[in-house]
């Protein structure tokens, strides 16, 4: 089975993982110290060679354990027995996506959404954080938003959170509009 393969098939998996160490860390007062090696885990992995290496079911375990040794030498206990686990159940690939599900639960936690906002031409920062703080009330939530030129929207701005998406561009509203004529009845001739 290929990496990405193996990451596909354990979506969900890399969340149940992810849930069970984020309880067990916020439980036993490790969360900040699991989450920076979670983190540093987490670049690790997503390189190429060593992601391909580490999944690479050809390969000792115990020799690709021992090439994550140099990021797991000073991690925090639960991150070493975590990781010596997953192994062990023939779970490694959980390592690819456990740096972005462990961030997702941390914002999660905090109350703290992200999103992208879209527009023509670029926002500064104090633009931005407006229309995260506007969001925000909207939604319940505290909303980081990131910022992406797209100059076919002409102008407005279309804002991705989650699973959520407001479209306040021109080009929304264009084609907003080409659906409605699109779906307008037609008047009969004898009318």
């Amino acid at each position: 089975m290929s990496a990405a393969s193996n990451l596909a098939a354990s979506g969900p998996i890399v969340a149940r993982y992810a849930e069970a160490l984020f309880g067990l860390a916020q439980r036993k007062g490790v969360l900040e110290e699991v989450a920076r090696d979670i983190e540093r885990l987490a670049v690790e992995v997503k390189s190429p060679t060593v992601s391909q290496f580490l999944l690479n079911p050809r390969r000792d375990r115990k020799e690709r354990v021992a090439r994550l040794a140099s990021v797991l030498g000073d991690a925090q206990p639960m991150v070493r027995n975590f990781v010596s686990l997953l192994f062990e159940r023939g779970r490694e690939g959980v390592l690819l996506g456990m740096g972005p599900a462990f961030h997702r639960l941390r914002l999660e936690a905090a109350g703290i959404a992200e999103g992208v906002a879209e527009t023509a031409r670029p926002l500064d920062r104090a633009q931005l954080d407006a229309l995260a703080q506007r969001l925000g009330a909207r939604l319940g939530k505290k909303i980081q938003l990131t910022s992406k030129v797209l100059p076919e929207l002409i102008g407005g701005v279309r804002v991705t959170v989650g699973s959520q998406r407001m479209d306040n561009s021109v080009a929304g509203r264009l084609a907003g509009l080409h659906r409605k004529l699109m779906d307008a009845p037609l008047p009969s001739r004898g009318a």
